[in-house]
């Protein structure tokens, strides 16, 4: 039977089942379109690539005599539209039976199902053979509870998956060691190896201008530096395992202007496109700790797997839970646009001038960054979740929806009201100092909370706190918080509350 099978771009996986035989009558269909590159403006790096990942992936299917079809961005061609070009496929090829693999996101997700239910030929949908859990797992596992807990989700896996157990109990006598996980980089060790690609792809950004194609950001496409093939991906994990992975857990959490990755392994996009798995990856680090246990302790390892084991797949559990109304989740009902120098990183604001900077020089920040200092900002802004959400998705190369729309929807801007977080993540200058050194070059005092050089955190902090009181004063994990606001006296609580004021009517020029 003549069959199409459909390979979206995040769907790059080198050891899927499909590809264990070649017939002569199975053709299959990569395709780089404009309905993908303009459902937001992304960064120009996370175009380059996805295409450049997708062509690589087309020529080792075709080394391997499997017969594939390339849709490039400019071919003549090329609708541009998934379904429309599926049509052409199959009409021009005779295909009698169409097959994709489950996409990860649900715009996606609706539109081949809507597809096939109107196709006048067989259709089939398979596994993406990526991801520890199915679909459905995480709210399976929730089925009878009011809420969802992630610590229980992740126990759960590693005695399902027998990953970091000694029997029935966690390896090291702790199921978590987050606490250890919080430490600031202070300079040492002064030299952290770094590793980075240098691939030419200056042709494919100049066909991504041809198109017309908008974007933001850095290209860097004459020494482009992420992985774009299986084996690079591969060799990211080793260098990490190598160099990186011994300070990873300790300074996880840890922000530097020297340094725009510090430990964290980069291996997001090669995981995101399926290159490697994250079995592959949480094997790799427990099969290392275990071979070096003098070189990489319990804390470092365990931090790792919780990322990838336990927040990834639980990320992929909620969207998937509560999709499609998470999307339009303001639990705040926040309303205010974001600044215009979220798209430049100019502003006086040290933290989110470098977090912003290095997001638009090399489309990648990591968690904290992402969390603590331009959502922390968003968050205390009362910017509305909608243009959060769409910088997140464009700027970062690892964005793709089920893993960006919970990350900051919800972990980040609590837009959710509680159901990934149990609490809003913000916080005053205070804890930007501690875990970085952005505070002290910036034209801001970091311990000012009025005043011209007042930094805005400080007073936005409080500002928040006391405009979301009806919303925020009963959660047990920030009773705290509502004592020392109702401790401060009406004229110093008045004063914080102007100040923040101030700098809300002042975004743009902070």
């Amino acid at each position: 039977m003549k069959t199409l099978r459909l390979i979206l771009g995040d769907q790059l996986n080198y050891q899927h089942s499909w590809y264990t035989q070649t017939s002569p009558d199975t053709l299959y269909v990569l395709m780089e379109l404009r309905q993908e590159t303009d459902y937001v403006v992304h960064h120009v790096q996370k175009v380059i690539g996805f295409f450049a990942a997708m062509y690589n992936f087309a020529a080792y299917l075709q080394k391997r005599g499997h017969r594939v079809v390339h849709l490039r961005i400019n071919d003549p061609d090329n609708t541009q539209h998934l379904t429309k070009n599926l049509d052409w496929l199959i009409e021009q090829n005779n295909i009698e039976c169409f097959e994709y693999q489950l996409p990860d996101e649900y715009r996606l997700d609706q539109q081949l199902t809507s597809y096939c239910q109107q196709l006048n030929i067989q259709s089939k949908a398979y596994d993406t053979e990526h991801f520890y859990t199915t679909r459905e797992e995480v709210a399976q596992l929730f089925s009878s509870k009011k809420t969802y807990l992630m610590e229980s989700f992740y126990r759960t896996m590693r005695k399902k998956h027998k990953v970091l157990m000694e029997g029935s109990e966690p390896a090291g006598g702790r199921w978590n060691f987050d606490s250890n996980n919080r430490k600031p980089f202070k300079g040492n060790p002064v030299q952290i190896p770094t590793h980075q690609f240098s691939h030419d792809y200056r042709d494919i950004l100049e066909e991504i201008d041809r198109a017309g194609v908008r974007y933001l950001g850095t290209p860097l496409a004459d020494r482009f530096p992420w992985p774009t093939t299986r084996k690079q991906s591969l060799e990211v994990l080793d260098f990490f395992l190598a160099f990186l992975f011994a300070h990873f857990g300790n300074y996880q959490d840890a922000m530097h202007t020297g340094h725009w990755s510090l430990f964290h392994s980069k291996l997001s996009f090669g995981l995101n496109t399926k290159m490697i798995s994250p079995a592959e990856v949480v094997n790799a680090a427990v099969a290392y700790w275990e071979k070096h246990p003098e070189r990489v302790s319990i804390e470092q390892c365990e931090g790792f797997v919780r990322q990838i084991l336990g927040w990834r797949e639980y990320m992929r559990g909620i969207y998937w839970a509560k999709m499609p109304d998470y999307q339009h989740l303001n639990f705040f009902g926040h309303e205010r646009p974001l600044p215009d120098w979220f798209w430049t990183g100019e502003t006086k604001m040290n933290c989110l001038k470098h977090a912003i900077g290095q997001s638009l020089n090399y489309a990648y920040a990591h968690h904290i960054q992402r969390l603590m200092i331009t959502g922390n900002f968003a968050l205390l802004a009362g910017i509305h979740p909608d243009e959060i959400d769409q910088w997140y998705l464009g700027i970062y190369i690892d964005a793709i929806e089920w893993v960006e729309i919970t990350n900051t929807r919800g972990m980040s801007q609590y837009a959710d009201g509680g159901i990934v977080g149990s609490k809003p993540y913000v916080s005053s200058a205070n804890y930007v100092d501690k875990m970085s050194n952005y505070c002290g070059t910036c034209f801001y005092d970091k311990k000012a909370k009025i005043g011209e050089k007042a930094c805005p955190f400080n007073s936005l902090y409080w500002h928040f706190y006391e405009r979301n009181r009806a919303l925020l004063e009963k959660n047990p994990r920030i009773g705290m918080i509502y004592q020392l606001l109702n401790k401060m006296s009406n004229a110093e609580k008045q004063a914080i509350l102007e100040q923040a004021e101030s700098h809300l009517s002042n975004l743009q020029n902070l």
